[in-house]
């Protein structure tokens, strides 16, 4: 476009400085069409609908202009001889570059944009992963409550001594409880303590028609972390689910194999009044897969019940 020979110094300047605009008003152009688009279609959802608007929007804006503008600078700078070939060429190559920039710019846009969702999904899932574990361990508290002031009710009337007893053990059961439900994790040294301040509950209650035998080398309880109020939960489970007596008693095993504690017992199921709900179980399950992304596993047969808790070893 620009003949150096038949353009003087000044000519030439002024020329490229028009060009210069030409290039400033097609890419703001452009990037107000980006902008206004963006607000308007989206690529997640309609992707072709946003390909199909934005290559028709830079179209219609760019080719008209960029020969408008190419005709006004031939009839200042070339005394209104238009060369059409040129100007289509150009108009082409200008078309071309805008498709091109066009592309990498909505690329770059994209993979933010992808990005950002993808923070604000994980960070949503979060929140509702948070609310629902905050749901499940609030379910501990009227459960065990439910539970405890029935035993409490049938010792008072039964044997108001042992009552007496009960409620003192109660009260550092519930305070380990109003501690450790809001943790994630506790050392398994702790939930083994807090078991065995349960289970006097259940002795002073049942004497021995129930047993307890814990395998599990003392050493290792200070190596693995559990989601707090676990073995309380199954052992309570077994109790609920089973028939006992001094002659019969209802003994739970506790065993470690591969990581994962093992909590047993026979069966001998009691005809309950109403079928259960397993909400204890399957509130347990849902804490777990929250809180260490790993399943129990419960295994039942005509004459053992089983429950596989995984624990996590400390690094």
């Amino acid at each position: 476009m620009i003949n150096e020979q038949e353009f003087s110094p000044w000519k030439v300047k002024l020329s490229i400085l028009f060009t210069i605009g030409i290039a400033f008003i097609i890419w703001e152009g452009n990037r107000f069409l980006l902008f206004t688009l963006r607000s308007y279609f989206d690529w997640f959802n309609k992707p072709i609908r946003k390909i199909t608007v934005l290559v028709l929007a830079v179209s219609f804006y760019t080719i008209p202009i960029s020969a408008l503008l190419l005709v006004i600078w031939y009839e200042i700078f070339n005394e209104g001889k238009v060369n059409w070939n040129t100007i289509t060429t150009t108009t082409l190559i200008i078309m071309i570059c805008v498709l091109f920039i066009t592309h990498i710019y909505e690329t770059v846009f994209l993979v933010r944009e992808a990005e950002t969702e993808k923070l604000k999904k994980e960070q949503l899932e979060r929140a509702r992963a948070e609310a629902a574990l905050e749901a499940l361990k609030n379910q501990i508290d009227p459960h065990f409550i439910f539970n405890s002031l029935n035993t409490l009710s049938h010792l008072i009337e039964k044997d108001p001594a042992k009552a007496r007893q009960f409620n003192d053990n109660l009260a550092d059961v519930y305070r380990y409880i109003l501690q450790n439900k809001a943790r994630e994790l506790v050392l398994l040294h702790e939930e083994m303590l807090f078991l065995n301040d349960y289970f006097s509950l259940l002795k002073i209650r049942f004497e021995q028609a129930v047993q307890l035998q814990v395998n599990i080398d003392a050493a290792l309880f200070e190596q693995y972390l559990i989601p707090p109020i676990s073995l309380q939960i199954l052992v309570e489970n077994a109790i609920k689910h089973n028939e006992f007596s001094d002659a019969i008693p209802l003994v739970i095993t506790i065993d470690m194999q591969n990581d994962e504690l093992i909590i047993h017992n026979q069966v001998r199921k009691k005809i309950l009044r109403k079928a259960s709900s397993r909400i204890g179980l399957h509130n347990l399950g849902e804490r777990y897969k929250l809180t260490t992304s790993k399943e129990i596993s419960v295994m039942e047969s005509g004459s053992d019940f089983m429950v596989s808790l995984p624990v996590l070893k400390i690094a």
